[in-house]
C-alpha cells in the first residue's frame, strides 16, 4: 500500500488504534464501517489488516519454486481485499494503516490486540483459499484478546448506511436505523469481571453520549437449576439481586457523574435475554466470563452464545485489573458477602 492519502484518508505507521480484519467478506466489511466510525470518532488510527497463510499442500512441496509462486499469488490477492477494504473509507477522516499479515489470523490480531485499544472483526467471514480471516476468528479473538473487542454481525449493514452488503433472507434486522436504540447495555453478575465490563461500558456510553442501562438475568428453576434441593423465595432473591445492581449502579455514578445510568433486572434465559437486547442497543458489553454458581451464570459461556446469534454490536471486555474496582465496596453488598 502507498503512503499517499486518499481522500479524508490519511496513511502513515503508528502502533496503537484501532484494529480491525478485513477479507472482503461482507461481514468483514460491515465490521470495516463500524471501526472506521468509531475511529473517526475517537481520533485514532485504524489499522486494517489481512491475513494469510500458504496452504498446507503447497508449504511442503518439494519444488520450492513452486511454494514461492503459491505465495505470490496469494499475497496479491490479500493486497488486494486490502486495497478494496480501504478504498471504501475514502468519506471518513480517519488515519489508516493497511497491513498484509503472514499467519494464522486470529494468531495475527491477538498479537496486535496487546498494543491496541479496540480490536473489530465480523461475526464471520468468507471460506474458500485466499481469505479465511475471520470464519472461527470471531469466537477466538473475543476470548484471548488483550484489549476490548466487538464482533459486528452482517445484520449491522443496514444501521451503517452500507446497502450495498447483502444480508441473507432470515438475518435481517427488525429495525432500520432509524429504529436503533440510543442505549449502551452491559450484562452484570455481581463477578469482577463484569464489573470490570461495565466501567468500559460506561465509557463507551460517554464517549457517545448515551445512557449506559446495567442488567442483570434472573434465570428460571429449570434445567441445569433443577437439582436444587429446597424452594427459593424468588421474591426474596430478585429483592436481593436489585439490592445488589442497585449498588453497583451508584458506584458507576461516582466514577461517571454526569452519565444516565439505570439498573435493571430481566427474568430469564440470559442468552436469550442479552440476544434480543442487541436488536435494538447501539451496543451490548460482556465480560469474558462470570461467576458460576447460582446467582449470577451470566457471562461465562453466554458471551460466546451471544456472539454466535446477536443481531447488534457486542463488545467482550478481558479481565484487567482497574484501580476504580478497589470502592465498589463502599456503596452497598457485593455477591461475595453472601458466599
Amino acid at each position: 500500500m502507498t503512503e499517499a492519502s486518499a481522500g479524508g484518508v490519511r496513511h502513515g505507521a503508528a502502533r496503537h488504534g484501532i484494529v480491525v480484519g478485513v477479507d472482503g467478506s461482507d461481514q468483514s466489511l460491515c465490521a470495516l464501517s463500524w471501526a472506521a466510525r468509531e475511529a473517526q470518532l475517537r481520533r485514532t488510527p485504524l489499522h486494517v489488516i489481512t491475513a494469510y497463510t500458504i496452504p498446507v499442500f503447497a508449504a511442503s512441496s518439494m519444488d520450492a519454486g513452486y511454494a514461492t509462486l503459491d505465495d505470490q499469488v496469494i499475497r496479491e490477492g490479500a493486497e488486494a481485499v486490502l486495497e478494496q477494504a480501504v478504498a471504501r473509507l475514502a468519506d471518513y477522516d480517519v488515519e489508516i494503516h493497511p497491513s498484509v499479515e503472514t499467519g494464522d489470523a486470529a494468531g495475527v490480531l491477538l498479537d496486535l490486540s496487546e498494543e491496541a485499544e479496540l480490536l473489530v472483526v465480523g461475526s464471520r467471514g468468507r471460506g474458500g483459499f485466499v481469505g479465511r480471516l475471520l470464519g472461527s476468528v470471531s469466537g477466538a479473538v473475543p476470548a484471548h484478546a488483550k484489549c476490548p473487542s466487538v464482533t459486528v454481525p452482517l445484520a449491522c449493514a443496514p444501521r451503517l448506511g452500507q446497502t450495498d452488503l447483502e444480508v441473507p433472507r432470515g438475518k435481517q434486522p427488525p429495525v432500520g436505523p432509524e429504529g436503533e436504540e440510543r442505549v449502551v447495555l452491559v450484562g452484570a453478575d455481581g463477578s469482577e469481571q463484569a464489573r470490570t465490563a461495565m466501567l468500559v461500558a460506561a465509557e463507551q456510553a460517554q464517549r457517545w453520549g448515551y445512557p449506559l442501562r446495567v442488567v442483570c438475568a434472573l434465570p428460571p428453576f429449570t434445567g441445569s437449576l433443577a437439582w436444587v434441593p429446597a424452594p427459593l423465595d424468588r421474591e426474596a432473591l430478585y429483592a436481593e439481586l436489585m439490592e445488589q445492581l442497585d449498588a453497583g449502579t451508584a458506584w458507576l455514578r461516582s466514577h461517571f457523574p454526569g452519565l444516565p445510568i439505570s439498573g435493571e433486572v430481566l427474568e430469564g434465559s440470559p442468552i436469550e435475554l442479552l440476544i434480543e437486547a442487541t436488536r435494538t442497543a447501539a451496543l451490548l458489553v460482556l465480560g469474558t466470563r462470570g461467576r458460576g454458581g447460582f446467582a449470577g451464570m451470566l457471562l461465562g459461556s453466554t458471551s460466546q452464545g451471544v456472539l454466535h446469534h446477536a443481531k447488534g454490536p457486542v463488545m467482550v471486555v478481558p479481565d484487567t485489573k482497574d484501580p476504580r474496582l478497589e470502592d465498589r465496596r463502599k456503596f452497598g453488598s457485593m455477591p461475595e458477602d453472601a458466599t
